[in-house]
């Protein structure tokens, strides 16, 4: 290594794929989220191109200043949505690239899901998706809440279920899929790994009566139950945001949604990750809805807002408070990120890469 020359740490897929467990990831992402609302030019809306054959690249900018890194992550994938579903034939592993948000110097470029130690990798992002999942619980499911209900039964679903129970002691579980094998499995093998009881129900409308908390984690284009059935004082949570250039691109009619109109008039409260992107990408679950007069704009709050208390999020027990998880950010992707780039560097886990300083190739 010459004088002038400086080391880049590259992380591949095998250095970071059981390097930091759920609770961990939810303070990461809560701290990103609450500096994002007090400086939020660091941070800016998801961004995503499409080609003709169907392959998407979306693009997280931004950063966390409190913890020195800004950058963005990058990921592609094959998109083949239809009327009432979206599949995913082939997704690449996510790349991170971390500058010091001081300096301007590359840190790391990683290459990988970051997973949860305890289950290794189950769906792309399931860690940072269900651990802003888990942000929202902290803030908004009542104190005393002990049973929930869950649509889906793949990656995203296991790993709210750990978020959730993270923040609150849950003890039943109410889980619905449309393939009965697959919620009878789902049931067995969350009840090896989480200490509450998982009953596998017949009916979406099971997962909602009675329950405090609302887990929706599908690939669902439309709505997957009907916001009348929902009772005072839960919690919802769904992750599906839409994206528009699927309806402009002409693979869908309509704009992805796994909430109706009736659960976003009876919330009191609607959390959205980054309202911008309720727009700029015309997600349809709560854009619609803001279009056809069913809500207006003075229901809609960040979760940033919520999390550094300039909102006070759930004020009593009696509430239907609604997170629309609706897309990532980099204030949650890099905060998770960092983390996991300092606990590799103590391991001694990486490659450094030797780069010559800008302008002396």
């Amino acid at each position: 290594m010459r004088k002038n020359d400086f080391s880049v740490l590259l992380l591949q897929p095998q250095d970071i794929k059981d390097v930091i467990e759920m609770g961990t990831a939810i303070d990461m992402v809560d701290q990103g989220y609450r500096e994002a609302a007090e400086f939020p030019i660091i941070n800016a809306p998801r961004r995503r191109v499409h080609s003709r054959q169907n392959v998407r690249v979306s693009n997280f900018p931004g950063g966390v200043d409190g913890l020195g890194i800004i950058g963005s992550l990058t990921r592609g994938e094959q998109v083949l949505p239809d009327a009432t579903n979206q599949d995913y034939p082939y997704r690449e592993h996510p790349v991170y690239l971390m500058w010091d948000s001081t300096t301007a110097e590359l840190k790391c470029i990683m290459v990988g899901e970051i997973t949860d130690k305890r289950v290794g990798f189950s769906s792309l992002m399931a860690l940072r998706t269900a651990a802003t999942s888990g942000v929202g619980f902290r803030y908004l499911a009542r104190q005393n809440s002990k049973t929930a209900g869950i649509l889906g039964t793949g990656g995203q679903a296991l790993h709210k279920v750990l978020a959730l129970q993270n923040e609150r002691t849950i003890e039943t579980y109410r889980v619905y899929s449309r393939n009965p094998d697959n919620r009878a499995k789902f049931c067995a093998d969350m009840s090896n790994l989480v200490d509450a009881e998982f009953i596998p129900v017949e009916t979406p409308r099971e997962t909602i009566t009675g329950q405090d908390v609302v887990i929706c984690a599908t690939s669902s284009n439309v709505p997957v139950f009907d916001g009348a059935w929902l009772e005072p004082g839960q919690h919802v949570v769904t992750v599906v945001g839409s994206n528009s250039a699927l309806v402009k691109g002409g693979w869908v009619k309509k704009g992805r949604r796994e909430n109706d109109d009736e659960t976003v008039r009876r919330a009191d409260i609607i959390v959205t990750n980054w309202r911008e992107s309720i727009e700029s990408e015309r997600q349809a679950g709560i854009f619609d809805p803001l279009q056809e007069g069913i809500i207006t704009w003075d229901k809609i709050f960040e979760l940033g807002d919520v999390a550094s208390g300039r909102v006070p999020g759930r004020t009593s027990d009696e509430q239907i408070t609604y997170h629309a998880n609706n897309n990532g950010t980099a204030a949650a992707d890099l905060a998770i990120a960092q983390w996991v780039y300092n606990a590799c560097k103590e391991m001694g886990r990486g490659l450094p890469l030797h780069l010559p300083r800008p302008g002396e190739q």
